[in-house]
């Protein structure tokens, strides 16, 4: 049955979903690796793709940026389609020199001033949410497996892009130990616990606040390719 956002029959999502941020990167992830692809969703340009991945069910889905965005296509998802993990595979920025371009990172946690787990469910778990241990075993013995390096801390998920005050990220990286910002864990980690499901984050650095280097955006649409085979692990 649709939901208000998403226009797929019940049978067409698998019960794992990968979410970029951006649909044209969730369009990239089903035309390069997938077989069998069905496109399952195309409302607001929310791109979705189920497919399988040496022959397991898989699909990806864009989430829009920040956690708004997320958390209605997460919620949906979760509490409408029966899917059991998601799993977010974005860019970030560093908040320290320890990190370059391009290195992956496995989320430990995901701090956050946000209001979002209080003003969804009346329950504040504290600024800082989890993933699923058992996902992040899963993906950690994968990125092994391919011989791909992982980083691994605790990153921040901002309301704000732009914030006046650009160097706050240096007390951010102090009191909580954040080593880098993206927009979307917090909530989609609040709605997991919510839900009784699971949920972790895969994130490549696209550009440092220390350094000021930077990726182009089709760089970031196309060429996070070792994150991405790191996440379809979770197909096999």
């Amino acid at each position: 049955m649709p939901t208000p956002h998403i226009e797929a029959e019940h049978a067409q999502i698998a019960p794992v979903v990968l979410m970029p941020g951006d649909p044209l990167r969730a369009q990239v992830i089903a035309e390069t690796y997938l077989e069998n692809v069905i496109q399952f969703n195309t409302v607001r340009n929310m791109f979705g793709y189920t497919g399988t991945y040496k022959g397991k069910a898989i699909s990806v889905m864009g989430s829009g940026m920040g956690m708004p965005s997320i958390g209605i296509y997460s919620y949906e998802l979760f509490k409408f389609y029966d899917v059991e993990t998601i799993v977010r595979i974005g860019s970030c920025g560093a908040y320290t020199k320890d990190l370059d371009l391009y290195d992956v990172i496995l989320a430990t946690g995901a701090y956050s001033e946000s209001s979002f787990a209080d003003t969804q469910a009346g329950q504040a778990l504290g600024d800082i949410l989890y993933p699923n241990a058992e996902v992040n075993k899963i993906l950690e013995d994968a990125a092994n497996d391919l011989k791909i390096p992982l980083k691994k801390g605790i990153i921040h998920s901002s309301d704000v892009f732009y914030r006046e005050n650009f160097n706050d990220y240096e007390r951010i990286f102090q009191e909580k130990n954040a080593i880098a910002v993206e927009m979307e864990s917090f909530a989609l980690f609040h709605n997991a616990n919510v839900l009784g499901k699971k949920a972790a984050c895969l994130l490549t650095v696209s550009d440092s606040l220390v350094t000021h280097a930077a990726t182009t955006s089709e760089e970031r649409q196309n060429a996070f390719t070792q994150m991405m085979e790191v996440a379809l692990s979770l197909a096999v």
